[in-house]
């Protein structure tokens, strides 16, 4: 099935996997999926996750999804900002500032895939991918 928005397709996956109680969810691979992955894991809100090369040489990224004592998925919110009929772009100053500073925006600078607050500091706006928190 060809998935027209692959990013909205990630975080979907992991909503729907916290939602029904999933420890471990398997989403097919990308290079952008593998970065925002390693941001999430970064900055906590994933326990861990693995590559694993598939036949058709695409992979899948399986990412355990990180819980609190109580049972209550740590993300709390998963939105796409930017989406493939409207492109989001931002200057190093208009990158928003998820839930005052508690979550992060993940960005699509010219150096690579960051978080909002990295984005700041590197002094690079982008595209403002989603927004975590």
């Amino acid at each position: 099935m060809a998935v027209t928005d692959p990013i909205a397709d990630y975080l979907t996956r992991i909503r729907n996997a916290q939602q029904i109680g999933h420890r471990v969810v398997e989403i097919p691979a990308s290079k952008m999926k593998k970065s925002i992955t390693e941001i999430l894991y970064d900055q906590g809100y994933i326990l861990r996750y693995k590559y694993e090369d598939t036949a058709n040489h695409q992979g899948v990224i399986k990412i355990a999804i990180k819980y609190e004592d109580s049972g209550v998925p740590v993300i709390r919110e998963m939105k796409r900002f930017s989406t493939p009929g409207l492109r989001k772009f931002a200057p190093t100053t208009d990158i928003p500032r998820v839930k005052n500073g508690l979550g992060i925006a993940i960005v699509s600078t010219s150096k690579g895939v960051m978080t909002d607050k990295a984005a700041r500091a590197a002094n690079v706006g982008g595209e403002i991918l989603c927004t975590i928190f």
